[in-house]
């Protein structure tokens, strides 16, 4: 046998087995289409399982060998299979607070918002706070949303929305009473982190970074049972849309041990259907003494079989839309303010050194150009030190990067990850920044081009369409088109030459998160040894119009050998 299938393998007739010729799988996929994503054999026609692990990939001849009476065999008739998606980045912690709240929706009017918030307030009276998100500020304009807005519909308890990144939040007056938001309020941070004012000093109701995620943790406070609850329907969902992995790039309202004790409980009730890893963050200038020690200590104790929480994740600025990412150049019609950056570079070569030299993964929340050159100098100096660090440094959302930036994220253990949700045309943010700015949103092509590693995710919660936003699906189809999702007349987000082909969106949504996160042995491709995770699809993706890739259902996903979804 073992000479027999050496033969084979060299010619390409099969991949071969580590297991005996006698190993029977549990389960089989056959007369299907399967999309390996294995660039040495990128199709087959079947697939074998025992246990947890694929034990055959190949032809539709040879798997019979791995089928015996015991085994359950499915027939797909030609259906598309593909490695299960990793969402490569998420707040999975948060998402189980979140769940059963509001969820507003940019495409709709300021009213229907008002509309929306009125209608969950009188169908939820007993509520203490009334949560949501999913607002973007800027169509409100350059002042952003007032709290009189809110107070018209709902004047008697706190109203707190967060926009739809989840970087600044929108409150009526009884929450501003609630935080003690007075004109005698210090802002933590001028100009990034602060209380958006009028004319007479007072707080409008529009606050942003730091003041916005202090004002959530106080005003939506959560239990562990809320978030228990919350995460076994979102990972039930998450199965539905085929994730089978995840990256919790931020949990920072919660401790390690909350964290820790939560995942346990998930697990034991059967419920963790995904395997997740996650990220300990800094976002404070005064916490880079202790920003690495503490990942290292979440590393070390927020573990499972399913889950690891050992990487670090840095914010080092905001958003477009808050005017709060760093660029080099001042935003449009407001002189003097061209974002901010919560560390120096050379804090960040200080944090990114410390890393490397512990062998821990970074992940960098940078999305304006200047952000994103700022973090490739402090890389570039963290790998001089370390070149033989095992420390992934990854580039995180990403909206404009500096033309010669781009072939810097070719370089050894340097990954780009951002969300194709965003890549559709943004009438409203074009406002903010110049042309030649705009024309260099999402550069994704052009990085792929150049050599770099790509990821996708959906940085759900926080995605601007509620939980559909996550669906992979739907975000291949927007990478690929660069336009609203269905609408082949919309317009395309500049430059129609970034657009990415549908496998290495694919490539973005399995072996590229994989690598990112150190999982390729274990998942990311459909090869044999490595974990069952696998999607069945509903429509060949890479066949279909392009404008119809978000209509296609996920009828089966197999995460760990065990079937998590079907419909």
């Amino acid at each position: 046998m073992r000479y027999t299938c050496l033969i084979l393998a060299l010619l390409g007739a099969i991949s071969c087995s580590p297991e005996p010729r006698t190993a029977v799988g549990d389960l089989a996929f056959i007369n299907a289409r399967v999309y390996t994503v294995d660039e040495s054999r990128p199709w087959a026609e079947s697939v074998v399982i025992r246990d947890d692990t694929i034990i055959y990939v190949g032809g539709e001849a040879d798997a019979a060998q791995y089928i015996g009476p015991g085994t359950e065999v499915r027939d797909l008739g030609g259906k598309l299979v593909l490695p299960g998606f990793i969402e490569a980045h998420m707040h999975f912690m948060s998402s189980g607070s979140t769940a059963g709240v509001l969820e507003l929706n940019i495409e709709q009017s300021i009213d229907e918002w008002i509309a929306a918030i009125a209608e969950y307030a009188a169908e939820n009276p007993d509520i203490p706070v009334v949560f949501g998100y999913g607002f973007i500020a800027s169509k409100f304009g350059d002042a952003g949303p007032h709290r009189k807005l809110i107070d018209a519909i709902v004047p008697d308890r706190p109203v707190f929305i967060l926009d739809e990144g989840w970087h600044t939040a929108w409150v009526n007056s009884a929450a501003l009473d609630a935080l003690n938001v007075t004109q005698d309020t210090q802002d933590p941070i001028p100009g990034y982190a602060y209380y958006k004012r009028d004319e007479n000093g007072d707080a409008t109701g529009y606050l942003l970074e730091d003041v916005a995620m202090d004002a959530s943790d106080m005003l939506h406070p959560v239990t562990e049972d809320v978030v228990v609850e919350g995460l076994g329907m979102m990972t039930e969902t998450m199965n539905g849309m085929g994730i089978t992995t995840a990256f919790d790039a931020s949990a920072k309202e919660f401790d390690m041990n909350f964290i820790k004790r939560t995942l346990d409980r998930l697990a034991k009730r059967g419920e963790l259907t995904v395997r997740v890893v996650g990220a300990a963050t800094t976002d404070d200038a005064d916490d880079v003494d202790q920003a690495v020690d503490r990942a290292e200590a979440w590393g070390e104790h927020i573990k499972g079989d399913r889950f690891h929480y050992n990487v670090l994740k840095i914010f080092s600025d905001g958003t477009l839309e808050a005017r709060t990412a760093a660029m080099f150049e001042d935003y449009q019609g407001n002189p003097g303010n061209a974002g901010h950056t919560v560390f120096s570079e050379a804090q960040l070569v200080t944090m990114m050194t410390d890393a490397a030299s512990r062998g821990i993964d970074i992940h960098v929340h940078a999305l304006g150009e200047r952000a994103v050159h700022e973090a490739l100098n402090a890389i570039g100096a963290a790998r001089k030190a370390h070149p033989d660090s095992r420390t992934h440094y990854v580039l995180v959302h990403i909206e404009v990067i500096a033309d010669q930036d781009i072939p810097r994220f070719a370089e050894p253990g340097v990954f780009a990850q951002t969300s194709p949700l965003w890549f559709s045309y943004d009438e409203y943010g074009k406002q903010f920044v110049s042309d030649d700015q705009f024309q260099r949103y999402w550069p994704v092509r052009s990085l792929e081009r150049e050599g770099a590693r790509l990821a996708f995710g959906s940085d759900f919660p926080a995605t601007g369409l509620g939980i559909a936003g996550m669906h992979p699906l739907l975000n291949i189809e927007i990478g690929h088109t660069r336009q609203i999702p269905g609408q082949p007349d919309s317009p395309i987000q500049p430059r129609v030459s970034e657009r990415l082909s549908v496998e290495s969106l694919v490539r973005g949504y399995t072996i590229g998160a994989a690598q990112m996160l150190h999982l390729e042995d274990q998942v990311g491709s459909i090869d044999v040894g490595k974990k069952a995770d696998l999607v069945v699809l509903d429509q060949d993706i890479f066949a279909i119009d392009a404008y119809a890739i978000h209509k296609t259902r996920v009828i089966l996903t197999v995460m760990d050998g065990e079937i998590v979804h079907e419909l």
